[in-house]
């Protein structure tokens, strides 16, 4: 099976360019192309095909990690369409919002003096899991409506949250570790 080096991962696949896609038919895919790309077909091919093997193979689980993420794949959108989401840099963001990562940080960082760290994680990582799919729907809203500013803050505030989620799970398994 060939796969075009240069396509979009979504083309990689066979799927339309939109954020909305049947995860179960991407990993059957991502396994059918798993298996024709497997070094072991390529045993007495050519050095340059064993290459191209190596090479597809790496694109296509680099594709297929990027596409099964809500918020890579966003991104990736994003991406396709020359947006940068420049988070290193460009740190403007609603002040409500930053307001609430703030509050958030501050109950974290008091999880472990509170009397039941758990419940506190638990009530943390609920709003964390509501504000993550409100930004979700916001994204596909504003990406399906062609609003691509409005989408790339969304995809900003989408990693924010993603990463206190992160934090979230680390401060959890460091308190099972106690």
């Amino acid at each position: 099976m060939q796969v075009d080096l240069s396509s979009n991962y979504f083309a990689l696949f066979g799927f339309a360019v939109e954020f909305e896609l049947d995860t179960q038919l991407l990993g059957k895919r991502w396994q059918e192309l798993q298996r024709s790309l497997h070094p072991d077909r390529f045993v007495s091919a050519s050095d340059a095909e064993r290459r191209y093997s190596m090479q597809a193979a790496s694109l296509v689980n680099e594709a297929h990690k990027v596409l099964a993420t809500p918020l890579a794949r966003a991104a990736y959108l994003l991406k396709l369409r020359d947006i940068d989401l420049d988070v290193e840099t460009d740190t403007r963001m609603a002040p409500e919002f930053l307001m609430e990562q703030m509050e958030l940080r501050e109950q974290l960082d008091e999880v472990n003096a509170a009397a039941d760290p758990y419940a506190r994680i638990d009530s943390i990582r609920s709003v964390l899991k509501d504000m993550g799919e409100r930004t979700e729907a916001s994204f596909k809203q504003c990406y399906t409506a062609d609003d691509m500013v409005s989408a790339r803050d969304a995809v900003r505030q989408w990693q924010f949250i993603d990463k206190l989620q992160r934090e979230v799970s680390d401060l959890e398994a460091d308190l099972d570790d106690a």
